[in-house]
């Protein structure tokens, strides 16, 4: 029994010493299972706390403007690994050595704050860790009390528990105070330094690890208005830090002369106030959809650009207060990506008496004539007619409406490109008249126009601006034709991806319409061309009651369009497009060109399905016999009408009357003379012109009087009432010949197929034209004189 018993004395201690450990064992388990349900508890993040300020960049990463946060302060939430970690080490050195180690709290601090501070009744130290200081900014904590204090380590503490060390050193460095309304190391590496918080070298790292533990003392005596120098207080404290960084970071002693350079602080009011209001536009947006979590915003603004762009508007505006401009607004389109590159929304955004801060490129304004190059466009598509169409300048009444030109004039026959060119009215009212699907208004409201009335409200008045747009969407429309028909939308924000866009024009209608503008002359040239090296294809608009002017073009890759008037719509006899607003177009432009001489247009290739066709100048159709002048048109196979033209006819004259000689003219003697036929409208308008014309004679003793003789071509081939079989694997490669026999007066032959005029042959040639698909077709030939013969064809495919 005595061994039993010294054995279970033996025994007692042991089992003990067993259970001691296992209760440790369960406590530390609790309390890990504590920490990690605190961890697991859903709670938000610590960037959730505090409102945020917004940095907006331009495309080249320079900064546009910091803005405020909800409440008033400039706080730029960053990442860590977006800080310099040169500042995060400092800031540890500085504020923390031992923050990695601690709960929250360190006793060895608080104990050594308060020995100074209630014994030796030194200068108060709280002996705050990086946590509680955190703590003390989230709650807004009064810590000058021992209950406050105590206030403070608990919430320390409730942070260690439900965040990691670094989301805590995060939220510290995005939090800490910098001095007047600033906080955080991404707003005030901004604010003073105007670079981000990753590219800050060592002095200024330092300079900003110090400033939070007294910001007041350390920025006294900075101004608020001008750059000066780090106060003697600050940068003591950063020299002592700088000590004490050299014990663990011995390399950086050769840095030591950096330190002795000047350190310049930016004061907050010159923070950049870049672009207004193209950054608000952006600030707006981002708010209607949400924004994001990102508090860094990169547009698509070129700060180069935009400053010519100012530049050349406030100039302009200021050396013509007399005409009484008093307001402009200017936008600039990369048409490669659609990024706004440059947005000036009004002449001066802090004037109040031109309502400065409206931005002028969202207002709704009637565009004047610069939607004409859009309705001849329509026309190329739709087959009215192709550039050098001859249409009428002459009084016309489309049902009730009766529109005027600018000058109260009419210039009687001109070319659709002459008609654009001097801005006619009455032609582009007549194209418009013309156009089915789409009409003008279609592709306004398919092109993304918003807030248009119905299509009756308009009438055809939305030819010559009756209709309203804002200058972004003009500018699109204007981007559109110069990417050959597709409508892209605008980009200003650079993380927008370049969208693939929508087909609105052909691509041959597009280059037409360009080509059209290209010979648009500048108002300050002489020569009546523009320069080759750079061309600019332009448009003027007018409004109504000269409440606006425009221009609106593109010239290299931009489209650039600019509006002079007022926003309370006051008008001025001197707002006339091609006097107000095409002067600051090309300034400008000669502005950007001088700035990079290198500027070219991107490389755009030759439409597939274009042609260039030889007319008479006078008709605007195909060349006859007598056509004394010719020239050149594009034309679209297929689309563009065309006919032989039949202004300039021969009349046989009898030479013993001097009138129409009465056919037959056998044993008679005769000449022939050449005279045109124009309608009794443009001779009417050729009269009041002071332009004389000859008119053709008449004879009324016979009929046909001075017609010449001469037979119609005959059509040879193809054969009549023949279907040619074409082998389906055959089809678009095989030719069918197109041959007839003429009269010994006839020089050429022009071919047509159901109207469209395919080419042209010598008498005697043969033309080949190759069927895209089966079916029942019409051949049609003219001779130069104008005489014709046609037939039918038929097309099938065979195996």
């Amino acid at each position: 029994m005595s061994l039993f018993s010294s054995l279970q004395r033996v025994a007692q201690p042991a089992s003990s010493w067993v259970r001691r450990w296992q209760n440790w064992l369960v406590g530390f388990a609790l309390l890990a299972l504590a920490v990690l349900a605190c961890r697991l508890w859903p709670h938000s993040p610590l960037r959730d706390w505090q409102s945020s300020s917004t940095a907006v960049y331009d495309d080249h990463g320079r900064l546009m403007r910091l803005t405020l946060a909800s409440d008033d302060r400039y706080r730029l939430w960053v990442p860590m690994q977006d800080v310099s970690p040169q500042l995060v080490d400092g800031v540890l050195l500085h504020e923390d050595r031992w923050f990695r180690w601690h709960p929250g709290f360190n006793v060895y601090g608080l104990a050594r704050g308060a020995w100074i501070t209630y014994v030796r009744h030194g200068n108060p130290q709280g002996g705050s860790t990086i946590t509680m200081q955190l703590a003390r900014l989230m709650w807004k904590l009064n810590t000058r009390s021992p209950l406050g204090k105590l206030q403070q380590i608990a919430r320390a503490v409730q942070l260690e528990l439900f965040y990691s060390k670094r989301d805590i050193l995060e939220a510290y460095l995005n939090d800490a105070p910098y001095g007047r309304n600033v906080e955080g190391v991404g707003a005030a590496s901004l604010a003073y330094f105007n670079k981000s918080a990753t590219n800050l070298s060592l002095p200024e790292a330092l300079t900003l690890a110090v400033i939070p533990q007294d910001p007041t003392r350390h920025l006294q005596g900075s101004s608020t208005d001008a750059p000066n120098l780090i106060s003697p207080r600050l940068a003591a404290s950063r020299n002592r830090l700088y000590a004490h960084w050299l014990q663990g970071h011995p390399r950086d002693a050769s840095m030591k002369p950096l330190f002795a350079l000047p350190l310049n602080l930016r004061p907050l009011s010159q923070l950049p106030f870049e672009a207004p209001h193209a950054v608000e536009q952006v600030l707006m947006t981002r708010q209607i959809e949400g924004g994001g979590e990102d508090s860094r915003v990169t547009t698509t603004i070129d700060l180069d650009l935009q400053h010519t762009v100012e530049r050349q508007l406030t100039h302009y505006i200021a050396g013509n207060q007399s005409r009484g401009f008093h307001n402009a607004a200017a936008i600039l389109i990369d048409t490669r990506d659609m990024g706004v590159k440059a947005m000036v929304g009004s002449a001066n955004y802090f004037d109040r008496s031109i309502q400065g801060q409206v931005n002028g490129t969202l207002a709704k304004r009637s565009p004047g004539s610069t939607l004409k190059p859009f309705i001849y466009a329509l026309g190329f598509d739709q087959g009215v007619l192709h550039p050098q169409t001859v249409l009428r300048d002459v009084p016309t009444s489309f049902g009730p409406y009766t529109p005027e030109n600018f000058d109260g004039h009419f210039l009687g026959p001109i070319t659709a490109t002459d008609a654009l060119i001097r801005s006619r009215n009455i032609p582009a009212v007549w194209v418009a008249s013309q156009l089915k699907q789409p009409s003008l208004y279609q592709f306004l409201h398919d092109a993304g126009i918003s807030r248009m009335a119905s299509e009756k409200h308009y009438g055809l008045a939305l030819v010559l601006g009756g209709g309203e747009v804002t200058m972004q969407e003009l500018g699109g429309l204007y981007a559109m034709l110069a990417n050959r028909g597709e409508l892209k939308p605008l980009r200003l924000l650079a993380s927008d991806p370049p969208s693939d866009g929508t087909r609105m024009l052909s691509d041959e209608a597009s280059f037409m319409v360009m080509d059209m503008l290209r010979q648009n002359p500048r108002p300050d040239e002489t020569t009546g061309a523009q320069p080759s090296h750079l061309p600019v294809y332009w448009k003027t608009g007018t409004s109504w009651a000269f409440r606006d002017a425009w221009t609106a073009g593109s010239f290299g890759p931009y489209v650039l369009v600019v509006w002079i008037g007022n926003f309370d719509s006051t008008g001025n006899p001197a707002f006339v497009g091609v006097d107000a607003a095409a002067p600051l177009f090309f300034q400008i432009i000669d502005a950007l060109h001088a700035e990079r001489p290198q500027l070219a247009e991107p490389i755009r290739h030759m439409p597939a399905n274009l042609k260039r066709v030889s007319i008479c100048l006078a008709s605007g159709d195909l060349p006859n016999q007598w056509c004394p002048q010719k020239g050149m048109t594009w034309f679209i196979p297929g689309k563009s009408p065309i006919r032989v033209s039949n202004v300039h006819r021969p009349v046989v004259i009898d030479d013993s009357t001097g009138q129409p000689a009465c056919p037959p003219y056998a044993n008679k003697r005769t000449h022939v003379e050449v005279y045109e036929f124009w309608p009794s409208d443009l001779q009417h308008v050729f009269a009041q012109a002071g332009i004389p014309r000859r008119k053709p004679p008449q004879n009324p003793d016979c009929s046909n009087a001075g017609a010449p003789d001469g037979d119609a071509p005959q059509i040879t081939s193809p054969l009549r009432g023949t279907t040619y079989a074409i082998r389906l694997t055959r089809l678009g490669q095989e030719r069918i010949a197109f041959t007839a026999t003429t009269d010994a007066d006839a020089h050429t032959l022009y071919w047509f197929v159901n109207d469209a005029y395919v080419g042209r042959s010598a008498p005697g040639d043969s033309l080949f034209w190759q069927p895209q698909t089966a079916g029942s077709y019409n051949v049609r030939v003219v001779d130069d004189h104008g005489r014709n013969d046609q037939r039918p064809l038929g097309v099938s495919l065979v195996e």
